[in-house]
């Protein structure tokens, strides 16, 4: 992947940490105050409840969102320096791998009241799609 499907790609893989970043604040009081503004765009109708369990969760799965980022990151750049032949193989096991998370959360987050969800899911997975097939290294 080169020049501006790559910078795209970065910046969406950087994307996906930001939001780990706000999922990590979320964990201690002090520093909720940004998952709290998204719990409210999510769901303005009831005031989020920050239980225990709720931390621990959001303690969990911030830093694996973080986690995932730096993946990203390492996939971009280690396909840089891999035989055109690969790329193919390596972007449809990523592909697969966000097509998992877009479906489950979405589906997910529609049974579980939190609709709105969705629209950042689609803008995330449009945002992956576009430089994934205009680079063409689903073609290779």
């Amino acid at each position: 992947m080169k020049d501006i499907w790559r910078t795209w790609m970065m910046l969406w893989a950087l994307a996906v940490g930001g939001f780990g970043i706000v999922l990590t604040l979320g964990a201690l009081d002090a520093t909720s105050w940004p998952v709290r503004t998204l719990f409210t765009f999510l769901r303005p109708d009831i005031p989020a409840d920050f239980t225990p369990h709720l931390r621990f969760s959001l303690a969990v799965l911030g830093p694996v969102t973080l986690g995932w980022c730096f993946t990203l990151i390492g996939v971009i750049k280690a396909s840089d320096h891999l035989p055109d032949a690969t790329h193919k193989y390596i972007w449809t096991w990523v592909t697969l791998g966000v097509l998992t998370w877009f479906i489950i959360d979405s589906i997910l987050s529609v049974a579980t009241g939190f609709w709105r969800n969705t629209i950042p899911n689609i803008t995330y997975l449009v945002a992956y799609l576009i430089p994934l097939f205009q680079s063409g290294v689903m073609k290779r």
